[in-house]
């Protein structure tokens, strides 16, 4: 089993990094000429198939169920962050263009990060903080405005399997400036695509999508801490043995 899981892994890595790069370069002589949705729509035939390549190379599939709790109007999510899988997943399950705030650093990897700049995202430098912060509410609002989705990651980073991370209040944050509900999501995709190994397993991976949570009358730790909770008992409904073997 494991020298063909190390060879399927292998044959994805060759099929993201073989193919990320003449669309990466498509982008970047595109986006002199094509902005906004148009370029997000082209990024999005990559990412389906980078997904598709999981499923066929892999064998990773999704499950998702809460689609019905997804609004009319603008919203922030809040997604688990386990993997890289979440970041190429959501922009296909969503019915709205997402722009997702991320630390800076991820613009100068090579090809992909190229792309990335091109598209309307707001990247920060998070050792500026409250500089920070006021990039994320103008830019934010902005994309709001836009018809955007703002999706921020409260971890902050990737989080092992049956693990809890410490949840931030950025998003939070955002939503009481703009009147924004968040939106809560529990994903298990460390099942198959574990944070800090190459190897991707087969198997299907949990999205369950919670109900908006306005920011009425909350502060901005209590309207994180509402999502927070609704969140983890998600994660331990969905994947109850990883939560068992973390506390053992």
């Amino acid at each position: 089993m494991k020298p063909l899981l190390w060879l399927r892994s292998a044959a994805y890595m060759a099929w993201l990094v073989l193919s990320v790069i003449p669309y990466a370069v498509a982008v970047v002589l595109l986006s002199p000429f094509v902005r906004g949705r148009t370029l997000y729509g082209f990024c999005l035939g990559w990412v389906r198939f980078a997904l598709w390549g999981a499923t066929l190379l892999c064998g990773i599939r999704t499950r998702v169920q809460g689609m019905e709790h997804l609004p009319d109007g603008p919203v922030i999510l809040c997604p688990k962050h386990q993997s890289a899988w979440e970041t190429l997943a959501l922009p296909v399950l969503m019915p709205r263009p997402l722009s997702y705030v991320f630390k800076r650093e991820l613009l100068f990897v090579p090809f992909f990060g190229w792309a990335l700049g091109r598209l309307e995202m707001v990247h920060i430098d998070r050792k500026r903080g409250a500089e920070a912060f006021g990039r994320v509410a103008a830019q934010g609002g902005e994309l709001l405005r836009k018809g955007y989705w703002i999706i921020m990651f409260p971890e902050g980073t990737r989080t092992a399997r049956g693990r809890e991370g410490a949840y931030k209040v950025g998003a939070a944050r955002l939503a009481l400036l703009t009147g924004t509900p968040l939106l809560p999501i529990a994903i298990t995709s460390a099942r198959c695509w574990p944070r800090q190994s190459f190897l991707k397993y087969p198997g299907t991976i949990e999205v369950s999508i919670g109900q908006p949570i306005a920011p009425d009358g909350r502060g901005a730790n209590e309207l994180m801490q509402d999502a927070q909770r609704w969140i983890e008992a998600e994660m331990r409904r969905l994947d109850p043995d990883a939560y068992a073997a973390a506390a053992d």
